[in-house]
């Protein structure tokens, strides 16, 4: 199953989190995303996704890796938040803009915290 996920930086260096309301995940912290709805791009789908999620207007950019969870396989996005109002929409129970020191101290998703700090990308 086709996924997205958003990695989303303020200019202060803090990452955007959900906490998630719903399985998988319920409970813990992740970038916002979800599936890719059939007839949707993945840039679409992350656009639409994290509106629902967290109330933001995003751009998408590049592609910050990809992580295969069966059945799930997430490509996730770098993005920029361009407006909206931050609110935890959809199956998002909480989101927060965290620091990388606080988000050292979050329930996860698994593997979340290596694949952030593998990313070559913009700077934290």
């Amino acid at each position: 199953m086709r996924c997205v996920g958003a990695v989303i930086r303020a200019a202060d260096g803090r990452l955007l989190l959900v906490r998630r309301g719903r399985p998988p995940g319920e409970g813990l912290w992740s970038v916002p995303g979800g599936r890719v709805e059939a007839g949707e791009c993945d840039a679409e789908a992350l656009v639409r996704e994290v509106r629902e999620e967290t109330g933001l207007d995003v751009t998408a950019g590049g592609l910050a890796g990809t992580v295969i969870r069966p059945p799930y396989e997430i490509h996730d996005y770098y993005a920029a938040a361009v407006g909206g109002e931050l609110r935890a929409g959809d199956d998002a129970a909480e989101v927060r803009w965290v620091s990388d020191a606080e988000l050292r101290r979050l329930p996860l998703t698994d593997g979340l915290l290596d694949f952030l700090d593998g990313l070559s990308g913009p700077p934290r």
